[in-house]
């Protein structure tokens, strides 16, 4: 007989709250929403579904007057990262307006080497108090994923909101091809076993 329990997270193993934040009492984190994921070799699996997602979410924080701060990956000139080219650049749809701080990183948790934490602390987002933070963008598995971590590390308590993410499909150890659907579903599901707490969409985030 199995004596695991696969539905048990290991944020229920030490008592931690998975009630999903108000949106307004967060502060909000748009991390590499960024030509780079729309178009040629980096292209991911629901790449526009996710930005429109996103900038559902962005209106709605702007609207409820939270700190919102937007994240780049600068991998260099001539990169799909160059961020000094259109194909790094933000994304349009969801471009920082005036008074709105960008953080540039360079590895997946945009808490390493940048000035996101001093960022939030200047806004008034303290980690272990104050307001929540949710997050939303590319790659799922990759920066979206490891942010998270870094946050909960940090003593914050991030949230994802689902459909604003994305990735793509990946070579496994073992030569298979893992469906974007299923490394987006394993991402996921890594962050609510510790990091943080994940919403399916948009809307299930209460003002």
């Amino acid at each position: 007989m199995s004596t695991t329990h696969p539905a048990t997270t290991l944020r229920d193993v030490i008592g931690l709250d998975n009630q999903p934040p108000r949106l307004g009492e967060s502060a909000l984190i748009m991390i590499d929403f960024q030509n780079t994921y729309r178009t040629g070799v980096m292209t991911l699996d629901g790449a526009e579904k996710a930005l429109a997602a996103g900038a559902r979410l962005l209106e709605r924080a702007r609207a409820a007057g939270v700190p919102v701060v937007h994240v780049v990956n600068d991998g260099g000139a001539g990169t799909p990262y160059d961020i000094r080219a259109h194909i790094g650049s933000i994304s349009d749809e969801v471009a920082p307006v005036a008074g709105e701080p960008v953080v540039v990183k360079q590895v997946p948790n945009a808490f390493h080497a940048t000035d996101l934490e001093q960022v939030l602390r200047d806004a008034g987002v303290e980690p272990g108090e104050g307001r929540d933070l949710v997050l939303a963008g590319f790659m799922t598995h990759m920066c979206v994923a490891f942010t998270a971590q870094g946050a909960f590390t940090l003593g914050y308590r991030p949230t994802v909101v689902a459909e604003a993410t994305a990735t793509r499909a990946l070579a496994a150890p073992d030569g298979t091809v893992l469906p974007a659907a299923a490394l987006q579903d394993a991402a996921l599901t890594t962050v609510t076993d510790l990091f943080g707490v994940v919403v399916p969409t948009v809307e299930d985030l209460r003002d």
